[in-house]
């Protein structure tokens, strides 16, 4: 079953860089729970609409996987996120530990420093204004 767990969030993870946000929810359970470092957890219809919503508001995404390892009905990821609008992109690490059940992502947990979030945006923005 831990082969399967890792697969399906690979999955979901490729999705997302895609993007191909409906393949991504469509692997999320109905009353799904992400919790993100230092903001609030959203559960259910509001994760869906959030990851729905990115492409309208032209937020893009982007994953390297580091590590992934499951046991049971958990998945853990070792990765580097990229999130960007327009040219400015941050690039961070996070650490994702990821519930399975029934063939869904049942819970979302990501941990990540915010010192390396706000790193990661000073540098996107920097690279964004000395282009040419």
């Amino acid at each position: 079953m831990s082969e399967q767990n890792v697969a399906l969030v690979r999955d979901f993870l490729e999705a997302m860089a895609g993007p191909d946000i409906e393949r991504a929810v469509a692997l999320l359970s109905p009353d799904v729970e992400w919790l993100n470092t230092g903001l609030p957890t959203l559960r259910g219809r509001r994760v869906h609409a959030v990851l729905r919503d990115m492409p309208r508001r032209r937020i893009g995404f982007d994953v390297e996987i580091h590590h992934i390892a499951g046991e049971g009905d958990v998945v853990l990821t070792d990765r580097t996120d990229v999130l960007w609008k327009g040219p400015v992109r941050s690039a961070f690490w996070v650490c994702g530990t990821f519930t399975v059940r029934d063939g869904l992502i049942t819970r979302w947990d990501d941990h990540y420093s915010a010192g390396n979030v706000l790193k990661g945006l000073v540098v996107g923005t920097f690279r964004s204004l000395t282009r040419r």
